[in-house]
């Protein structure tokens, strides 16, 4: 029996140790080489305005960066800071402005990188409107999204008189019926849907009144700060995908398509035209713009726009609200290429 035993420590015991270290360490293995599964909340239903990220996911960019990357559609009512501060999410979609407002009311959010150099967003009216400029809404009534910081910006800018507010639907429907209607829009969207029911338009674009933000994707504070290369996977797949996306379209399309497809190929050509011409994810080269990156110069001017309307309190700080770690800054602002 000792004999047997002996023989049992020498011969096999080594053996089966050292099997057992290498299945140990080959679940180690493939457990570490499991992608990391993160979502992403968008700000509306598959689009255009979201290509670059289904180029990247469609693309296997994400998963090259070791993330699996799941896209939560959006819709009227999305949310996405919410989602992202209660871990329904680990990045969203929004703007400058939705983030400084969101670490204003206490929510611990991080812009990490832009989706867009500039904002789409503007005021869309008839075109024989007399409504030319900023100036002419006096006395005028706007659709606007109830809360909005930019309407009440233009107020002051402008020294605007009389002029109204009344709740925007996110339909075209009363602006069709009403050749004296005025509301908000995406140029990128809704003259389109406009001029297909054979309404003419013009569009005053709001950063062009000095209201400037950035289009950004974001991520909870502790995140960036716990698990950084999670989120440099992630801005720099998605920087990626945006280049890709704004050459070509197909991919990300046909992506769109599959999970929307009410969105016609002529409207998605229609917003892929108008994100390229306009430049609004390329920015403008001839002032440093590129893709992804964020200028602490315009976060700063963002922060102080909304000082002087008094919603910001000084409750947050600009550090909270962005950070240039993942995505970097403009080649204008001494910094080179951005780090995407």
């Amino acid at each position: 029996m000792t004999r047997r035993t002996n023989e049992f420590r020498t011969r096999w015991l080594p053996w089966l140790l050292g099997a057992a270290l290498w299945a140990v360490a080959l679940s180690m293995a493939v457990h570490a080489a499991e992608p990391a599964k993160v979502r992403l909340a968008t700000d509306w239903y598959p689009q255009p305005e979201h290509g670059g990220f289904y180029h990247a996911l469609v693309k296997g960019y994400y998963r090259e960066a070791g993330l699996d990357v799941e896209i939560l559609a959006g819709g009227p009512n999305a949310f996405a800071t919410q989602k992202v501060a209660t871990r329904a999410a680990e990045f969203g979609m929004g703007s400058t402005d939705d983030v400084l407002m969101a670490n204003e009311r206490g929510i611990p959010v991080i812009a990490v990188g832009a989706t867009m150099q500039h904002d789409p967003q503007g005021i869309m009216v008839h075109e024989a409107s007399p409504v030319r400029g900023f100036a002419d809404l006096s006395g005028k009534t706007v659709a606007v999204t109830p809360g909005t910081t930019w309407f009440p910006y233009l107020v002051k800018r402008y020294r605007l008189e009389g002029v109204q507010e009344r709740a925007h639907t996110f339909s075209i429907g009363a602006f069709l019926k009403d050749p004296g209607y005025i509301q908000q829009c995406f140029l990128t969207s809704e003259p389109f849907f406009a001029r297909e029911s054979g309404a003419r338009t013009r569009v005053l674009l709001i950063s062009e009144s000095g209201y400037d933000p950035y289009r950004v994707f974001f991520a909870r504070r502790d995140l960036a700060r716990e698990r950084p290369e999670v989120v440099r996977g992630f801005v720099r797949a998605s920087v990626r995908g945006w280049r890709e996306y704004m050459a070509d379209p197909t991919t990300a399309h046909a992506e769109i398509s599959r999970r929307n497809p009410e969105l016609t190929a002529a409207k998605m050509t229609y917003s892929h035209e108008a994100l390229r011409d306009l430049r609004f994810v390329l920015g403008d080269p001839a002032k440093g713009e590129e893709a992804g990156t964020m200028s602490g110069e315009r976060w700063e001017r963002q922060w102080k726009v909304l000082k002087d309307l008094g919603v910001m309190k000084g409750r947050s700080t600009l550090a909270d609200a962005w950070t240039p770690e993942f995505c970097g800054e403009p080649a204008a602002k001494g910094q080179g290429k951005g780090k995407p």
